[in-house]
This record gives C-alpha cells, sequence and structure tokens, in this order.
C-alpha cells in the first residue's frame, strides 16, 4: 500500500542524508573537481516520491468533486491549485513537495523523539505518576488529552522539552557562513562549512545544571517567561534563526498529545528494571541502539471513550 512505500522511501531518504551530510564538508573540494556525489541516488529517490504522489493526487481528483467525500489536506490544496482566482498559486510540484516535507520532517525524527521521551519516563516512576496526576486532574479521565489541553499542562511541556534537549533528533546541524568573520582570534573565510553540535550545546555543564540527568523540572523555571530559554540559544532542538525548523510548533503539539494521551490512558510494563539507554546514529537520527519495547496496559477500564 502507499503507507508502506513511503515508508520505504523514507528510509532511504535517510540513508542519503548521512552521505550528503559529511559531503556538504567537502562540497567546495568537489565542486572545483566537477564532481557531485550521490546526485544519481538523490534524483532515484526524488523521481519515486514524484511517481508516488502523482498516482495519489490522481486518485485525490477523481473524488474531489463528490459533495459526501470526507476532504482532507491534500484535497483542499488541489482545490487551492485549481482556483484561478486563489491569492497564492500553488501547482502540482508545490503539493508533492508539501508532502514530501512532511513525511520527512513529521515521520523519523518525531517518532524517535517520542520513544526517547517515553523510555525517560518508564525509566522515572515519579515522573510519570507527576504527569499522571497533572493530567487527571486537567483534563480528567472521560475524554482524551488534546491540543487546547496542552497550555494548561506545563508538566507535560517540560517533559516533551527536556526529552528533546538530551536527545534531539538531528544532533548535527550543517550551516555555511555567508560572510567572513573572525572568532576567538581564527579567521573564518566566507562560505565555511559550520557543523553545530546540537547535543553537545544542550548537555553543555556550563549550561546546565545535571546535563546528563532527566529534568523536567528545569523547564517549569521559564513558565513565566517563556521562550528565555530558546533566546540564550542553549536550547536548539530544531536549530535557529531564518533555517530553524517550520514545524518545531507542531512537533511540539505532535509529542505532547502523544505523550499525554499515552501516560493518561495505559499503564506501562517493560522487561527488566530498566530500560537501556544506549544511543546510536540511523543516517543523521539519534536513535535508540535497542528499540523501546514495552507492554501497554489499560488503566481506565474499560478503556473506551
Amino acid at each position: 500500500g502507499y503507507a508502506e512505500r513511503v515508508m520505504e522511501l523514507t528510509t532511504k531518504s535517510f540513508a542519503l542524508t548521512k552521505k550528503i551530510f559529511f559531503a556538504n564538508l567537502l562540497r567546495s573540494t568537489l565542486g572545483k573537481l566537477g564532481i557531485s556525489p550521490f546526485r544519481k541516488e538523490i534524483m532515484g529517490v526524488s523521481r519515486e516520491y514524484d511517481e508516488l504522489l502523482e498516482r495519489i493526487l490522481v486518485e485525490h481528483e477523481e473524488t474531489l468533486e463528490e459533495d459526501d467525500q470526507d476532504k482532507d489536506m491534500m484535497d483542499f490544496l488541489l482545490e487551492v491549485c485549481r482556483d484561478v482566482k486563489a491569492e497564492y498559486k500553488i501547482t502540482r510540484n508545490h503539493i508533492k513537495s508539501l508532502f514530501v516535507e512532511i513525511f520527512l520532517g513529521g515521520t523519523d525524527p518525531s517518532t524517535h523523539a517520542t520513544e526517547w521521551t517515553m523510555a525517560e519516563i518508564l525509566n522515572n516512576h515519579k515522573i510519570l505518576e507527576k504527569m499522571r496526576q497533572e493530567i487527571d486532574t486537567v483534563v480528567g479521565k472521560a475524554r482524551l488529552v488534546q491540543e487546547s489541553d496542552l497550555p494548561n499542562l506545563p508538566y507535560l511541556q517540560a517533559v516533551v522539552k527536556e526529552g528533546l534537549r538530551m536527545y534531539p533528533p538531528v544532533p548535527l546541524v550543517l550551516r555555511e557562513f555567508q560572510e567572513s568573520c573572525e572568532i576567538k582570534g581564527y579567521y573564518v573565510p566566507e562560505k565555511t562549512g559550520l557543523v553545530v553540535n546540537v547535543y553537545g550545546v544542550m548537555r553543555d555543564p556550563d549550561s546546565w545544571e545535571d546535563p546528563d540527568e532527566f529534568k523536567p523540572e528545569r523547564f517549569l523555571d521559564y513558565s513565566s517567561r517563556p521562550g528565555q530559554e530558546e533566546q540564550g540559544m542553549k536550547y536548539l532542538p530544531f536549530g535557529a534563526g531564518r533555517r530553524g525548523c517550520l514545524g518545531s510548533n507542531l512537533a511540539y503539539i505532535i509529542q505532547g498529545t502523544a505523550i499525554g494521551t499515552m501516560v493518561q490512558c495505559f499503564d506501562w510494563r517493560i522487561n527488566g528494571d530498566k530500560i537501556n539507554m544506549e544511543e546510536t546514529l540511523a543516517g543523521l537520527i539519534l536513535t535508540m541502539a535497542n528499540p523501546l519495547k514495552c507492554t501497554p496496559v489499560p488503566r481506565l477500564g474499560p478503556f473506551s471513550f
């Protein structure tokens, strides 16, 4: 099906990411030699995405005129694409590009970030109980956690932020100097590649107390000063500035509601006393060396909403 095909292409894309990342570090040298590494692989994956999304677009076009058809994001984008009076003109290629971005930015990174955070929660029973108490008080047990609840769940938000601090989905970020400058006596020429160790920045003991410990409470100090931790350039799970991740707010919402719902609805059983938190890289994504395995046990019996 389409879902399996998207997963296959996403896996291919992330495998390429690591190669492209390191090739970019040598871009100047390779460019002088007229070498474009991995171009064939990149074009191949792009073509496969294009063919898949074209088939999906055609299927949506065939049902677009049906009044009783439930419309989704692609349907609305197609309507805008067809609207000659639309304020913003978009093409089929724009729609395809948008969905590729959603597939790449909204699948693997968010999945692994949620997995890391849940593993830390299950390793810290006091944190789990504190989250559950907050959710039961604010949301109750008659419905699920919703996006609109998140502003009233500061501890849940702190847990999500702490998970992203300790386990940023993309631990290394590549940037380029747009002009030459001097840093601590070192001259840096224009167009020099810069690798930002986001993982290291957010575990720097000069910036964070007990940086290797999972302490959501550290973010509660910012509740009366929202955004202050980001302004200090110490908290960079999504990068920063104009090149920062555009989906950061959506990521907070998705992880907040997903983690909140899992804590609200289930108790969790694990093998042994603690979950192994050993790290590894899959492409450029920080992943668990031993994927999280746990068993959900409904706690709201009967579990139905």
